[in-house]
């Protein structure tokens, strides 16, 4: 994959989780919140990449990665928020910040692959997995348990 599509692809991708988050501000969240675990669970078959014989990479760099993945989670932590509205039931918050936030990580990931370039393309795709990992996880259970709350006390009415 030549890297004007590998950007291409990107791209698109990041469209469609804005405009999936977009449209999730203006749709009610069902049931008890699991489905906000469910990119979780998208990882498992990348994990098997992750410890393919092929893959160098230092334990250094796997804690540089997952530590730039924890920093990266704190904006989309801090942005993503959920509120019972007139009709009692639980929504995401209306946010434009949480798409600025995502934005800003996009660019970064792009300016650090620029950097990595001396790099084996196979190892970079491994660190950048365990960047996504590292920032999706601790976003989307510190997600869940924000909804939690909020779904816990919309019994209290």
């Amino acid at each position: 994959m030549d890297t004007s599509s590998f950007y291409g692809l990107i791209i698109i991708i990041a469209i469609l989780v804005l405009w999936r988050k977009g449209r999730s501000m203006y749709r009610p969240i069902k049931g008890n919140g699991k489905r906000i675990l469910l990119p979780i669970l998208y990882f498992f078959p990348a994990l098997g990449l992750l410890f393919s014989p092929n893959m160098h990479v230092t334990w250094i760099w796997s804690s540089i990665a997952i530590l730039v993945g924890m920093i990266l989670s704190i904006p989309l932590i801090w942005t993503t928020q959920f509120e019972i509205r007139e009709d009692q039931c639980i929504y995401a918050k209306k946010n434009i910040s949480f798409f600025v936030a995502f934005i800003i990580i996009l660019a970064i990931r792009f300016i650090l692959r620029r950097y990595l370039n001396e790099i084996d393309p196979s190892n970079v795709m491994a660190l950048f997995m365990i960047v996504a990992i590292s920032y999706i996880i601790p976003w989307r259970l510190i997600s869940f348990l924000k909804f939690r709350k909020v779904y816990k006390a919309s019994y209290k009415y």
